[in-house]
């Protein structure tokens, strides 16, 4: 028996005459191999097409020994625990440093503080840090001032207004927390600064810079207990300098500043606080804000903050400090309210009167006479000659320079203290 590729098809033997009398359905049964018994028997495969190639099908040896599965098995095993292993190992390593430790313990180890937590001494946090234990809360009937310590042995430099009603219950708290009882020595209203006593001593005094040699754009930091926030500090730069301001309430004191504009947010409770430079020296006492609330307890920091210069602030204390009053600086001579002509065509500040043998006399102003300049500030009104005339010291020489009639003129005068 063949699998049928290389078989062919047999010659049947002569065909026998069918018997007789047999059936028609039978009449091949002779020539039938499934019909005769003696015939050689074949199995018959169909022929391919004409285009197909035969390809031999593969045939397993039965014999043929089997290929084990246990090195597979065992590589995956091995892949599998180092896999678990690095992954357990690198969760362990990342839960404990994101502060999540085994156990109920939270957090992890404490760290060291970083490097960045030393500031140094020039940047803003070491200019903070240096001048924040010099700053006082001033506190007087129930209402919060700021202030900073002038001298080792306790005077303390503020605003008039916020000493103004003090009585027994005025005391200060420093940044450390630690509060002590304190003592009215003086007060000039018309300056706005006031000068109190400290019954403590060995206090750290603040060093003082030269408001004459500030410029527009210099960094500045704001001191003091803005709305009670005490220990509070603000950055800004100094947007102006001789920006002359008239302040006071109705009926009270008429306060005139040629000011230091600053930008550093200052609100109710800053005034008698320091503004310091770069270098953590004070430059100015905030006083004032510009606000666009109609009342007080309305007004709020809109950037536009004034100090008095440390020149003046600091010369007014001294005097509060050696004789108990401050000496007001004149010229003179009386202004009149108002522009030079009223109508706004011409700026300057007009003379009304010129006292006799003031400081304005003495140099050649008559009454009439318009002060367009004084040592090269543009006047634009009287406010503007008074508010420049005392931030000056007594005896100080300025130019001056005037309209009268068509001509303008220039002269020196010497301020002069005033009687009182």
């Amino acid at each position: 028996m063949t699998d049928g590729w290389n078989w062919r098809q047999p010659q049947p033997p002569p065909a026998a005459p069918p018997p007789a009398g047999g059936s028609p359905w039978w009449s091949d049964a002779l020539t039938d191999p499934w019909r005769d018994p003696y015939a050689p028997s074949a199995v018959v495969m169909p022929s391919a097409p004409p285009t197909a190639v035969p390809q031999p099908e593969a045939v397993t040896d039965p014999d043929a020994p089997r290929r084990s599965l246990a090195p597979i098995l065992l590589i995956c095993l091995v892949t599998a625990l180092l896999a678990g292993g690095l992954g357990g190992t690198l969760g362990f390593v990342f839960a404990t440093r994101s502060g999540f430790g085994g156990g109920t313990q939270l957090g992890g180890p404490p760290l060291a503080a970083p490097g960045a937590a030393q500031r140094a001494p020039d940047s803003l946090a070491g200019v903070a840090k240096q001048v924040q234990p010099s700053v006082v809360t001033v506190r007087v009937s129930g209402a919060i001032g700021s202030g900073f310590v002038a001298t080792k042995d306790g005077y303390v430099i503020t605003n008039d207004h916020v000493v103004e009603g003090a009585d027994d219950t005025l005391s200060v708290s420093f940044s450390d927390g630690s509060t002590a009882g304190a003592t009215l020595v003086g007060r000039d209203p018309e300056s706005d600064i006031a000068v109190i006593k400290v019954s403590k001593g060995d206090l750290p005094a603040v060093q003082f810079g030269d408001s004459d040699s500030i410029a527009v754009g210099d960094p500045v930091l704001a001191f003091g207990s803005p709305l009670a926030l005490n220990n509070t500090v603000t950055q800004g730069i100094v947007s102006a300098l001789d920006r002359t301001i008239q302040a006071g309430d109705p009926g009270g004191t008429t306060r005139y500043y040629a000011a230091v504009q600053t930008d550093a947010a200052v609100n109710q409770g800053n005034s008698g606080g320091p503004l310091v430079d770069a270098a953590g020296r004070v430059i100015g006492v905030n006083s004032v804000i510009r606000s666009v609330g109609g009342t007080e307890t309305e007004a709020g920091n809109i950037g536009l903050a004034f100090a008095i210069p440390i020149n003046q602030a600091k010369r007014i204390a001294q005097d509060i400090i050696d004789t108990g009053k401050a000496r007001r600086t004149v010229i003179g001579a009386e202004v009149s309210a108002g522009g030079a002509t009223g109508s706004g065509s011409a700026s300057g500040a007009r003379l009304r009167s010129v006292q006799a043998a003031g400081p304005a006399a003495t140099a050649g102003l008559k009454s009439g006479d318009v002060i367009t300049k004084i040592d090269g500030h543009v006047l634009e009104d009287g406010t503007d000659l008074i508010a420049l005339v005392r931030k000056y010291a007594p005896g100080s020489t300025v130019s001056v320079e005037y309209r009268r009639g068509t001509g303008t003129k220039t002269a020196s005068v010497t301020l002069a203290a005033d009687a009182k």
